[in-house]
């Protein structure tokens, strides 16, 4: 049976393929995903395949019974896009202005759907459950996978896997962590008030750029001087935004950026650091701000006995050259919450377009999509070695 799955995605490739690029032909931003959803709900109605939609916003859940008992497995796909122009010059290139798949969730999508198609086929051999998550609201904070699961998606499930297209890694490499994987993500905003005034009276301002650009400066010690460096954390300024003409002193400033932790202590003693040199800071120039700290996506923590097996099946896969654990990614993903439920492991499968590499959230990025495939036959032979 399973030779003949394996033979049977093959023939399926054009297939997913081409839903792949349907895909990314229309893509939809997070928390708006209907026109998505619904081709995924159409596709389980023509497959024959029970499913919910609706589930925990824009979620559908599929779930295919095979007549003999066995364990029950979760695999998740996510199918949010980005906004982001799409500058790719294909025949598949994004038709909506100012929104694309910069991230891969099309391809992830694809994979999921040609998967339950085959397996379909062998219903009455299968033994145990197959639960197909597909998750909106991926790329935004609260992020879809929370309220999926508080709506049951986990329920009797026995265990949960999910994978990354990720065109940091060459075609035919998949990888994996054997603990931490991928970093909480957090996102935090200061404003700083001071006082504006004109560029030739400096001394009757509080220049809310040089109390921004001392501040930023200060921030960058915390993990440098402050955090212990055997504990892996990284605090990024992404944008800062004051003034608004070249002869007056900027009386408001904006300050945004990332922390990335895989440790909750760490976390917390950072928001505490930040929060003291934002007020010391302000306070030596005499200015008033606010700051706002948003916890994001918990890390990604695999199960150890989880994470080991995917990279043993990962080797039988025709097209691996090699499985292989990895150092953690700073990066951030929901299906931490997956693993805070339940037994499993995340993994990434290489779809690095060979000379062609873009990194993901790039105007121009794209897949090698024959990863796809790769990501198709593992997820079966993960199903196969709890068969």
């Amino acid at each position: 049976m399973w030779k003949e799955i394996n033979v049977m995605l093959d023939q399926s490739f054009d297939e997913m393929i081409a839903t792949r690029r349907y895909l990314h032909q229309y893509p939809e931003l997070s928390f708006q995903e209907t026109k998505t959803a619904q081709f995924i709900a159409d596709t389980y109605e023509k497959l024959g395949i029970p499913y919910q939609k609706g589930v925990g916003g824009n979620g559908v859940v599929a779930t295919l019974k095979g007549k003999k008992p066995g364990k029950t497995i979760a695999l998740r796909a996510d199918f949010d896009a980005l906004p982001i122009q799409d500058e790719k010059n294909v025949s598949y290139k994004s038709m909506v202005d100012g929104v694309m798949h910069a991230c891969g969730h099309d391809g992830h999508t694809a994979t999921l759907l040609t998967t339950a198609s085959v397996l379909k086929k062998f219903q009455t051999e299968l033994a145990g459950t197959i639960v197909f998550i597909h998750q909106h609201a991926e790329e935004i904070t609260p992020g879809g996978a929370k309220p999926m699961i508080d709506s049951g998606v986990l329920d009797n499930v026995d265990l949960v896997f999910g994978m990354h297209l990720w065109t940091n890694t060459p075609y035919g490499v998949v990888q994996t962590a054997e603990k931490e994987f991928m970093a909480g993500a957090d996102k935090f905003s200061i404003n700083i008030q001071g006082k504006g005034g004109h560029g030739a009276i400096p001394h009757q301002t509080k220049d809310a750029i040089v109390i921004g650009s001392q501040l930023i400066t200060n921030l960058q010690q915390i993990v440098s001087r402050r955090v212990n460096p055997l504990s892996t954390s990284v605090l990024s300024i992404g944008t800062f935004h004051a003034g608004n003409t070249f002869n007056i002193i900027a009386d408001t400033a904006n300050i945004t950026g990332t922390v990335r932790t895989f440790d909750s202590t760490i976390q917390t003693q950072i928001m505490n650091e930040m929060e003291d040199i934002i007020q010391g800071t302000c306070l030596g120039y005499n200015a008033t701000y606010t700051f706002e700290y948003d916890k994001g996506y918990p890390p990604v923590i695999n199960h150890l006995k989880e994470a080991k097996h995917v990279i043993d099946v990962a080797k039988n896969v025709d097209g691996v050259k090699k499985a292989e654990f990895v150092e953690p990614s700073m990066t951030g993903e929901d299906f931490s919450y997956y693993l805070l439920e339940k037994p499993g492991a995340f993994f990434f499968v290489g779809a690095q377009q060979q000379g062609n590499f873009q990194p993901h959230h790039h105007p121009a990025f794209d897949i090698d999509e024959r990863a796809m495939l790769i990501a198709a036959k593992t997820f079966i032979e993960i199903i196969k070695s709890y068969h």
